[in-house]
């Protein structure tokens, strides 16, 4: 079976202005394009395209979400916030979510866009999808927007796997660098949703993602975060999914994986500081096709969120696609061999610690 492929050209008609806008009006610093603009997602599109693999991929268009669809997440409040300021032309959604004209229908079809991978996924037709949509979500939470994001895409997909397909258990694994909270909050005391979040410690949201933030009520156990230390690379990562991330999953048994997936943990982002290359990521989904092979028949859908490097991403993106879809390129990624020999590559004692607090939290998930 193929895998789907979510895209549309609005998704890069999504306007964030720039990062001086976010400050009080002064002459302190050039106003610059916002590091979330549409390149990063051009550039990937364009190599699956360049490199043939988009010849492979099941093209599933996109259609805009319903308020309805939105509301199953969102307060009411929230969604006509949103559109109000984008009909207005310029608004903030909250804490570094600066939008213009349009974005709220964009916002729809982005959302949109995750349902219909999950549509396809869940009746068959595809084994797998990846949704390369924009705006990102998962830190948009309920009664406001965050982090780049105005709604939660992966939650509003989620929500309506539970209630269109009767979908029992999901589970998510959140690769994004910056911690998933809006995720996370959506599904805090739920039993029926595994929230998993690889992230690097402290960075945003600050205060957010610590390994002792594990649900509350009958979701207590559900939660699970594997913050890594700064300068993490292939060795930390890896042994966090052997020891921490693929155990969970195995031991939650989900119908359904949901995958945000950010390439900002990659070696040569702006706004972190992890080493990953395009080879890790393809790394990390052979590790997960395999245990969703076991679980859940091979269903994943992948909603993608942050990455900022415009010459690197793209070869993230690709690698993860190729290895959904089991079709290899002739693209060699220049510098997936230089970025292995970083030092420090290799698992660090300060970063198995911090695996080693998370890998305690498995025994609360019930098998």
């Amino acid at each position: 079976m193929a895998t789907g492929f979510v895209f549309h050209e609005l998704y890069l008609w999504h306007n964030t202005w720039n990062w001086a806008q976010f400050f009080p009006p002064s002459l302190t610093v050039q106003p610059g394009e916002h590091a979330e603009n549409p390149e990063t997602k051009r550039r990937i599109r364009n190599l699956i395209e360049v490199s043939g693999l988009l010849d492979h991929l099941v093209t599933l268009k996109p259609r805009p979400a319903t308020e309805d669809e939105i509301a199953r997440f969102h307060t009411r409040m929230h969604i006509a916030d949103i559109k109000a300021k984008s009909d207005f032309g310029y608004g903030d959604a909250g804490d570094l979510t600066p939008f213009g004209k349009g974005s709220f229908e964009i916002a729809l079809l982005a959302a949109g866009g995750a349902i219909v991978a999950v549509d396809a996924v869940l009746e068959g037709r595809v084994k797998n999808a990846y949704a390369l949509v924009r705006p990102p979500g998962h830190h948009a939470t309920a009664e406001a927007g965050m982090g780049f994001c105005l709604f939660g895409n992966a939650v509003v997909a989620i929500e309506h796997a539970r209630a269109v397909h009767a979908v029992e258990r999901v589970a998510t694994l959140d690769w994004d660098v910056h911690h998933g909270n809006g995720t996370q909050s959506a599904f805090y005391a739920d039993p029926n949703v595994l929230t998993i979040s690889l992230h690097q410690d402290g960075l945003f949201p600050t205060h957010s993602g610590s390994a002792s933030e594990n649900g509350v009520g009958d979701g207590l156990g559900y939660n699970i975060n594997i913050p890594l230390p700064a300068g993490s690379g292939i060795g930390a990562y890896l042994a966090a999914f052997e020891r921490v991330a693929i155990p969970a999953l195995m031991r939650f048994k989900p119908d359904f994986i949901v995958v945000p997936s950010g390439f900002d943990g990659c070696g040569m982002d702006p706004l972190a500081r992890q080493m990953l290359s395009s080879e890790a990521y393809r790394t990390m989904t052979q590790m997960l096709m395999q245990a969703a092979d076991q679980l859940c028949s091979g269903r994943i859908v992948m909603t993608h969120e942050g990455g900022y490097s415009a010459m690197y991403a793209p070869y993230c993106g690709l690698a993860v696609l190729e290895e959904l879809s089991g079709v290899r390129t002739n693209v060699i990624d220049p510098w997936a061999e230089r970025m292995g020999l970083w030092p420090g590559q290799a698992l660090q004692p300060h970063q198995e610690a911090a695996i080693g607090r998370a890998s305690e939290l498995l025994q609360r998930i019930p098998q």
